[in-house]
């Protein structure tokens, strides 16, 4: 076996490709062979390194693919428009949004001045929306694109700054939103608000009329004894009178002394008798107006609807608008005008009590009108009964309209109204599923209404 030294002439590379490339055995001393031995090994080392390079690159270019895939998918499925623009205001990425919206592909739009897709009139207000500024700093825009030789929708703008790991500007993303869409969320967020406030209004109002139910129960309990004693002491004063009166007349209608007239004369017996007359009426009557207002009192405390029963709508109006119109003096053109075949389950006898006091309250509001006119009617809305009382009267005054439905608030003159006759109604209403409203009209006066559920 031929030995391998070094040899003088030569490069030991071509010494080396020579020795290789013989086809006579190979022989290396052990110096020279711990070397190639120690190559192989770093070569293998680089080797495996390299394919778990390879191994991790692979899978690094997986994950940004499905990251790049995930962001595209995300901003393709943004239902606002999103425009990404350089510094110098040339476009680099844009979402299907604005593609519908400006009647272009991506191709045509990509690298174009976003200048050149906005409307002639609005790229004016371009400069504010893309001039550099810092990162936290967010610039609100009004503008309309160009698409497609028309104009797109109003569009409200938000501009937000890019900026590099170096913090230098490199640009701005718009994202906008049609204004007509972004005024029906306000107007829904506004709806829903004003809804939650009148429903807190009318969980503090049922509150307060559960409450004050409970306490004028036992009020009307405790006044409803001395009234009645009242009222029999005026019944038994009112035979005395009349046993009085008729003994008296008896007595002087026979010849009486002089004395006995001069008295009869000092003393005014003859003022007194036609006295006691009105004012045995006078107190008979507050007498009944007081048991009324307790009536109505415990009236409030009935937390139950009683009997239910089929009540036909077109009788029940009916009849509640003659009883009504029979009560008052002054004549008003009634109208009543109520659909066949409507039915509600509920008392018969309380929903007559609330559309009597609708009406003669509306009747009592158009005392100063001219040719007072007074519409009832009653008509199927849905699954519901819709029910109104609409006067031409002058309204109901804007800083009484919140508090009509309060206890014993009321706009009538003295002795005319105790301010119970709308809070029974309401709460009447309420027990049977609705809701008493009360508005004004914008041609003149006011309407109450309220909705049952059809039988």
């Amino acid at each position: 076996m031929a030995k391998a030294t070094h040899s003088p002439e030569g490069s030991g590379a071509d010494t080396l490709l020579k020795l290789i490339a013989s086809s006579s055995t190979l022989e290396l001393d052990s110096e020279r062979e711990g070397v190639w031995i120690e190559v192989i090994r770093k070569m293998d080392e680089v080797y495996s390194d390299l394919l778990r390079y390879e191994v991790d690159l692979e899978h690094k270019n997986a994950e940004l693919e499905e990251a790049q895939a995930f962001v595209t998918n995300v901003i393709e499925s943004v239902s606002d428009i999103l425009v990404v623009c350089d510094a110098r205001g040339n476009v680099q990425q844009a979402n299907s949004a604005f593609q519908q919206t400006s009647g272009r592909a991506l191709a045509d739009i990509v690298g174009r001045d976003i200048s050149e897709l906005i409307e002639l009139d609005h790229r004016t207000k371009l400069a504010a929306l893309l001039k550099p500024r810092s990162s936290a700093e967010v610039v609100d825009g009004e503008l309309r694109f160009a698409a497609d030789g028309a104009s797109s929708d109003l569009f409200a703008i938000n501009s937000s700054p890019r900026h590099d790991h170096r913090g230098r500007f490199i640009g701005v993303v718009l994202t906008g939103r049609p204004i007509g869409e972004l005024r029906r969320a306000y107007e829904a967020l506004h709806k829903a608000h004003h809804e939650l406030q009148r429903a807190q209004r009318q969980l503090v109002e049922q509150e307060k009329m559960a409450s004050l139910g409970r306490l004028v129960a036992g009020v009307a309990h405790e006044l409803n004894n001395p009234i009645s004693f009242v009222y029999g002491n005026i019944h038994t004063l009112m035979r005395y009178r009349t046993s009085l009166v008729g003994y008296l007349d008896a007595v002087h209608e026979q010849p009486v002394a002089d004395d006995l007239a001069a008295l009869r004369s000092d003393l005014r017996i003859d003022a007194i008798l036609e006295d006691f007359g009105p004012l045995i009426e006078g107190t008979l009557e507050g007498a009944v107006r007081i048991s009324e207002i307790v009536k109505n009192l415990r009236r409030l405390s009935f937390s139950k609807l009683g009997e239910v029963e089929r009540v036909n709508i077109e009788r029940l109006v009916n009849t509640a608008v003659l009883w009504a119109g029979r009560t008052k003096q002054h004549r008003v053109d009634i109208q009543v005008e109520v659909e066949p075949d409507l039915w509600i389950s509920g008392n018969e006898g309380q929903l007559h009590q609330v559309i009597v006091n609708l009406v003669e309250n509306a009747i009592d509001a158009m005392r100063a009108t001219g040719l007072p006119r007074l519409v009832v009617a009653a008509g199927r809305q849905g699954g519901e009964i819709l029910f109104s009382i609409r006067d031409n009267g002058p309204g109901i005054d804007k800083d009484h309209i919140s508090h009509i439905f309060e206890p014993f608030f009321t706009t009538k003159r003295v002795g005319e109204g105790t301010g119970l006759g709308l809070w029974i109604s309401y709460g009447i209403v309420r027990e049977h599923g609705g809701e008493l409203c009360a508005s004004n009209e914008p041609e003149g006066g006011a309407t109450f209404s309220f909705s049952l559920p059809a039988a």
